[in-house]
């Protein structure tokens, strides 16, 4: 796990000051700057380690870039869409969210904004400020027996869909990923959403700001629903598409809004917020003393947690990561690269697809992080500056080199209780397998070839292959060792295939000039492995 040292921490927005006491009292330098213009910004990013943002700051491929040391970047809040993720996937940097940390006060703020479109609650209150006493004007419905339509099931919509059914409200709802059967325990019946648009009297949206959810509620959407809609966004701008919005609240199809969130935050435009059918907030839903000081204790504490090497939570990116902090299976990390180096080196190539096999039921899970280690061993050495497990399944792709995993229950004896991986470079006779003995992973078979005891891959090795009945290999090298003042620290040697056999060499130093070497052997290669 190519995660160096954490050090200092720029928090750029207004935090409780539970981040800063957390991150202090975990061994952190702190540097609070609110409000940073990007000039700014990209002047002290430079030597920080960490990055915690809530949503106005937008850390882009630019900042990223400028930022030479950084390592995570901290949303204290759920959503992601003002942090370039792949472009800090691309340089191996760590994002991650609170995504429990305002989920309450955001459901809470959306509940609030439809009582306030059923009632016009702060329309008659800034009559009242006027001195007017309009009773009729004002003249609301009830929520009781109404239909609402939840769109995004995720902790947020499932909390404002059980609150609104306590005002005696139908919560009917759609999302790609709960299940019909889960969103059915929180009473709400998921429909297509070409069904969903004709049924409602209120839509609320909670989803994050994808490209499939941009513009979701749009000219052809209003359209198919039923006349009079009230719609509700406290998720993103952009989801509900603001131009068709309008002129569904010119024309009356919407019959009113609540919008806490905009495309361009603050809105230059001001037609929207102007309706008088409209109710708009400055990007609130997260604006509670509570949610404020849960995002900042939680955000503060996931950092400490990488710092230390605790733990991982709330990745959004580098999902393998995770597991690299159980003791378990930083080893196995370890090997899934060793062996990807060797497979890259000895097959002489980067790009073409290959199969990591997974052999044993403890290695049932490990495609997730073995996936992602065998390509960064498979990229060390290149042109990359670094690989590491957040950036090298996404290197990998770039570089033509395709990674897939299978797994197997079955483990040849006597492996069944730790397990094996296998690593094939498809098309190719080249394959590898390995394993890990206490915490040290080894070379088990190379092309066909199994060694009598397996070879341990770490630090400087000589891997090569010759006839099995010339002997003269191994005393050149010894003589070559000599001269270089290097030691031969191991030697293990493979079974004999089509006459010839693997050796595998562990020594003090590497040897700078192979020339001696070559004309006793049919290939050769070094390595330095962690």
């Amino acid at each position: 796990m190519a995660l160096g040292k954490l050090q200092k921490v720029l928090i750029s927005e207004s935090l409780d000051p539970c981040c800063r006491e957390i991150l202090q009292a975990g061994g952190l330098r702190v540097t609070e700057k609110p409000g940073l213009s990007k000039e700014e910004l990209l002047r002290e990013i430079r030597d920080c380690d960490g990055l915690i943002v809530r949503s106005a700051t937008k850390v882009t491929a630019e900042v990223l870039q400028a930022a030479e040391r950084l390592q995570v970047v901290g949303r204290a809040g759920t959503g992601v869409d003002n942090v370039d993720v792949e472009a800090a996937t691309r340089k191996g940097v760590l994002v991650m969210n609170t995504p429990t940390g305002n989920s309450l006060s955001a459901a809470e703020l959306t509940c609030g904004m439809i009582l306030c479109l059923a009632r016009q609650i702060p329309q008659a209150a800034a009559s009242m400020k006027e001195g007017k006493w309009d009773r009729k004007k004002y003249m609301g419905m009830e929520l009781n027996g109404k239909t609402l339509g939840v769109l995004g099931l995720g902790r947020i919509g499932r909390e404002v869909a059980i609150r609104m059914q306590a005002f005696g409200m139908k919560t009917i709802g759609y999302d790609p990923i709960i299940t019909p059967d889960v969103s059915a325990t929180f009473g709400v019946e998921q429909l297509p959403l070409e069904q969903i648009w004709p049924r409602c009297d209120f839509i609320t949206v909670h989803t994050p700001l994808l490209p499939s959810t941009t513009g979701l509620l749009n000219d052809s959407t209003f359209a198919k629903c039923r006349r009079g809609v009230q719609v509700v966004n406290c998720a993103r701008g952009g989801i509900v598409d603001e131009g068709a919005l309008l002129r569904a609240l010119q024309s009356g199809q919407c019959g009113g809004a609540a919008l806490d969130v905009f495309t361009q935050e603050p809105p230059k435009d001001r037609d929207l917020v102007n309706h008088p059918n409209v109710i708009s907030c400055p990007h609130l839903g997260a604006s509670t003393r509570e949610a404020q000081s849960r995002c900042g204790k939680e955000i503060a504490m996931q950092i400490v947690d990488l710092a230390t090497g605790k733990g991982l939570a709330g990745v959004v990116n580098g999902q393998a990561l995770s597991k690299a902090f159980a003791p378990q299976t930083k080893p196995w990390i370890n090997l899934g690269k060793a062996l990807g180096t060797v497979l890259c080196t000895a097959g002489k190539q980067v790009q073409g697809s290959v199969q990591v096999c997974t052999l044993g039921t403890p290695l049932k899970e490990a495609g997730s992080y073995l996936t992602p280690a065998v390509a960064a061993g498979m990229l060390a050495g290149g042109t990359q500056k670094e690989v590491t497990l957040v950036n090298a399944t996404l290197l990998a792709q770039e570089a033509g080199l395709k990674v897939t995993t299978t797994h197997s229950d079955v483990t040849p004896e006597p492996d069944s209780s730790t397990g094996l991986v296998q690593v094939s470079l498809q098309g190719t006779p080249h394959q590898v397998t390995g394993t890990v003995q206490g915490s040290t992973p080894v070379l088990q078979q190379i092309n066909g070839a199994t060694f009598k005891l397996p070879a341990p891959l770490s630090g400087p090795l000589l891997i090569y292959r010759a006839k099995a009945s010339d002997t003269s290999a191994l005393a050149t090298l010894t003589g070559l060792l000599s001269k270089a003042g290097a030691q031969l620290l191991s030697y293990h040697s493979s079974s004999t295939v089509a006459g010839e056999q693997w050796s595998v060499v562990g020594l003090s130093a590497p040897l700078s000039n192979l020339s001696e070497l070559k004309p006793r052997v049919t290939e050769i290669f070094q390595l330095h492995l962690p």
